[in-house]
């Protein structure tokens, strides 16, 4: 156990006996009715500290992260609870997080995200088009810098800007085939370099 949670420990040690002695003081006449509340308290305390403890996996649980699996050239997504599978990647080394879409053929970029990169949206040339869900929509060719996913780095990706209203931005195909395998399995989305 490090240092640091020595003195959390200690400090939470001395917090807690400080209350239960002033709250035991102020109720020295109904003896009963102060150890229900002093047990209730102490749960109260217990619940919060584990709470603390497990926060790590609560939070994994429920926002969960992809992970780098360096050695075996692996990213794993974990398919969140809308039922999508989300990557952040470093685009012009700002991070930048997409929507895994295999029905996508291109990368393409909300005009929010292409801002945060560092792409001028305004200075685009909004020639060319789409079909989404949502209609047509003129897009914008650009080819950046680099984009990084985990320790995999690409330079010079063709993605495209999208002039209507996106939620997030959709990696699609033409960046998912420069990983070799591609497998969904376990609540997981496997890609493989």
């Amino acid at each position: 156990m490090s240092t640091d949670h020595m003195m959390n420990l200690l400090y939470l040690a001395v917090l807690g006996s400080a209350i239960a002695l002033w709250f035991f003081a102020q109720n020295r006449q109904s003896k009963g009715r102060t150890l229900q509340y002093a047990a209730v308290w102490g749960l109260i305390f217990a619940g919060t500290v584990a709470g603390i403890g497990l926060w790590g996996d609560i939070r994994q649980s429920v926002l969960p992260r992809q992970s780098v699996i360096a050695d075996t050239g692996q990213i794993v997504l974990p398919i969140a609870q809308d039922g999508h599978y989300y990557a952040t990647l470093d685009v012009n080394g700002t991070p930048i997080r997409f929507v895994v879409d295999t029905g996508a053929s291109q990368v393409v970029l909300s005009r929010g995200d292409a801002a945060r990169a560092g792409i001028k949206v305004d200075e685009l040339a909004y020639t060319g088009s789409a079909n989404t869900a949502n209609g047509r929509v003129r897009t914008a060719p650009v080819r950046l810098d680099s984009i990084a996913l985990g320790p995999f780095t690409d330079a010079r990706q063709m993605v495209f800007v999208n002039d209507g209203e996106m939620r997030g931005s959709l990696l699609g195909m033409s960046y998912l085939h420069r990983f070799r395998k591609i497998e969904i399995s376990d609540g997981a989305l496997t890609l493989t370099r």
